[in-house]
């Protein structure tokens, strides 16, 4: 199981939001690549990235400097945020970073998919942010007529390799994550499923672990030191 420590990007600062709302930011940094390199010199093995502008809007609005994380950094980045074409994933993959996180434009637009999965392969994965059992869309501002089960299935028909599962109430909380519908997920998909969302505690990584998720993302309590990233990442070996 890999540890994916969190970095959401707003207004080129490194934030983190409560239940994805934009009108509850909190700064942590005002400069996300020391913030990437300081936790891939804690021992991380990959890095999770948001462009919370690029969410919203609906265009990638803060590449350059993710690009920048990608390129100083020894491991892997992964960024999801308003990446709705073709053409914006090869630049965006073009520019180092490895995974592609497709949230919106997976729903929107399920050829996107099929053709991204059939040209990049695991170079993409697919978010999933579920709102009550339903899967929310635009920077979490709508939901949509799908189930996040019935839509992991989907994305797997397309022949998706990774799903990143996040349940909104529980994001920036630090409430703990929703085991019973991880779980769920878990067993109802063959492919790898990441899980996102309220991780507060070690004990959370170690349940987590047990429901046989492939990966945790953790963003508010590595901040707030609820969580010690090193011991983390042992717990996950």
């Amino acid at each position: 199981m890999i540890i994916y420590p969190a970095i959401d990007v707003k207004d080129g600062r490194c934030v983190r939001l409560v239940q994805g709302q934009f009108n509850d930011v909190t700064v942590y940094s005002d400069n996300p690549v020391e913030m990437a390199k300081k936790f891939e010199q804690m021992g991380a093995q990959y890095l999770h990235v948001v462009d919370l502008d690029g969410a919203r809007l609906g265009e990638p609005r803060n590449t350059a400097i993710v690009s920048e994380i990608a390129i100083k950094l020894g491991i892997p980045v992964q960024l999801g945020g308003g990446i709705r074409n073709i053409e914006m994933i090869e630049i965006i993959i073009s520019k180092g970073i490895q995974r592609i996180i497709l949230g919106t434009s997976a729903v929107n637009d399920p050829n996107l998919v099929k053709k991204a999965v059939q040209t990049f392969d695991n170079s993409i994965a697919i978010g999933i942010d579920a709102k009550n059992g339903m899967v929310a869309i635009e920077g979490w501002a709508k939901t949509s007529e799908f189930t996040a089960i019935g839509f992991a299935r989907k994305m797997q028909e397309l022949g998706a390799k990774t799903i990143i599962y996040t349940d909104i109430s529980r994001d920036g909380m630090l409430a703990g994550p929703n085991l019973k519908a991880m779980e769920e997920m878990v067993k109802s998909v063959e492919i790898e499923v990441i899980a996102s969302g309220g991780v507060k505690s070690i004990e959370d990584i170690k349940n987590l672990k047990d429901i046989g998720v492939a990966g945790v993302i953790v963003g508010k309590a590595l901040y707030t030191g609820d969580i010690d990233l090193a011991e983390a990442i042992r717990i996950s070996r």
